[in-house]
C-alpha cells in the first residue's frame, strides 16, 4: 500500500489544485456554519466549555484532502482488481457515523462506492431469514459498500427496543460469526467500525439538533429512546463485542467526541486495512471537437430555462 505521509509537502504542480480544492471545501464548511441558527447562549457556553480546541481548520482540511486522494487510489485499485469491500458503521446515535461516511464518499464514484441505509423491515421482510434483506446489497467485484447501520440492528436497537425476542437475538449471535466468515471466504473484505461517544457528548449533540431546525430530522423516536436506555445499549454493545469480534472480521472502535479527529482517524485506518497500490491508467486526452460549418444551433424557447434569479 502507498505510504501515507501526513506532513509531506505537495509538489509545486499540485499546489494550485490543492489550494483550489481547499478553498472550495472551506466554502462548503462556511456554508454549513452560516446555515446553522444561533444556539442559545447557555448551550453555546456549555458546548464551548466541554470541547477543548480541536485540530485547526486548515490542518484538518489539508489532511482530509490528502486522505480523500488516497481513497480515490483505493477506489481505482478495487475497480481494477475486481475487489469487494464492505464497511460496517455502527455505534451510538449522533456519534458521527454519517459525517465519516459523507467524507469517505464525497469524492468517490457513486457507481463504485455506495451507501446502504435500510429502513425498518416490512412485514414480508420480518418473515424472511434475518440476513436475507442485506444480501442483495453486498458488492460485486469492483465495488465498495458502506453500511450505515447493518445486520447488527438485531443485537442493538431491535434487542433494546423489544423488536426482537431473546430467542431471535440468541439465534443472531449464533449465526452472525459464520455469516461473516462466509462473506470473507467469498472474497469480501469486511471492516467493522463502532463509533463511541460519552454520555455527556451525546446529550449535547441531541440538544443541538433539537435547537437546529435543519438537523431535527436526524432525531427519530428511536434516537431519543437511546438517551433513556443508555445503559441497556451499553450492555448490548458489550455482548455484541464479546460474541462477534472474530479474527476474520474484528471490531474497531472509533472515539467520536472530537468529530474532526474521528473522521481523519477512521479514514486513515480504513486505508491501512487494504494493500492497495497505484494501478495502470490509460492516458486521458481531450479529443478535438468535430466542427460542421453547415450546422446552425437552434434557439430554444425561454420557458425551458431555469429563471436567472441570482
Amino acid at each position: 500500500m502507498n505510504e501515507l505521509k501526513p506532513n509531506s509537502e505537495p509538489n509545486s504542480g499540485a499546489k494550485d489544485w490543492l489550494e483550489a480544492e481547499l478553498e472550495d471545501t472551506l466554502d462548503e464548511d462556511y456554508e454549513l456554519e452560516i446555515s446553522e441558527p444561533a444556539l442559545s447562549l447557555e448551550i453555546a457556553r456549555i458546548y464551548k466549555k466541554s470541547h477543548p480546541p480541536s485540530i485547526d481548520r486548515i490542518t484538518y482540511f489539508r489532511e482530509l484532502l490528502r486522505l480523500q486522494s488516497e481513497l480515490i487510489k483505493l477506489q481505482s485499485w478495487v475497480a481494477y482488481h475486481k475487489k469487494k469491500l464492505v464497511v460496517v458503521f455502527e455505534g451510538r446515535d449522533s456519534a458521527g457515523k454519517g459525517g465519516v461516511i459523507k467524507r469517505i464518499t464525497q469524492r468517490l464514484n457513486p457507481r463504485i462506492a455506495r451507501v446502504v441505509a435500510l429502513p425498518a423491515p416490512t412485514e414480508r421482510e420480518k418473515s424472511q431469514w434475518y440476513f436475507q434483506r442485506y444480501v442483495p446489497h453486498l458488492p460485486a467485484g469492483g465495488e465498495i459498500v458502506l453500511f450505515d447501520r447493518s445486520w447488527y440492528n438485531r443485537s442493538g436497537v431491535e434487542r433494546v427496543m423489544g423488536f426482537a425476542n431473546p430467542e431471535q437475538v440468541e439465534e443472531f449471535f449464533h449465526d452472525v460469526p459464520e455469516f461473516e466468515r462466509m462473506l470473507v471466504r467469498s472474497g469480501i473484505t469486511l471492516v467493522k467500525y463502532w463509533f463511541s461517544i460519552t454520555d455527556e457528548e451525546q446529550q449535547m449533540r441531541f440538544l443541538m439538533r433539537i435547537h437546529d431546525p435543519m438537523k431535527q430530522w436526524k432525531l427519530s423516536p428511536m434516537d431519543l429512546q437511546s438517551r433513556v436506555r443508555w445503559e441497556q445499549y451499553t450492555k448490548a454493545k458489550e455482548e455484541t463485542f464479546a460474541r462477534t469480534n472474530i479474527k476474520e472480521a474484528p471490531w474497531f472502535i472509533v472515539e467520536g467526541n472530537d468529530k474532526k479527529r474521528a473522521r481523519l482517524n477512521c479514514i486513515d485506518h480504513l486505508l491501512q486495512q487494504l494493500p492497495y497500490e497505484d494501478v495502470p491508467h490509460e492516458e486521458i486526452t481531450l479529443p478535438e471537437r468535430v466542427f460542421n460549418p453547415d450546422y446552425e444551433r437552434q434557439v430554444l424557447p425561454r420557458e425551458l430555462y431555469v429563471p436567472a434569479k441570482y
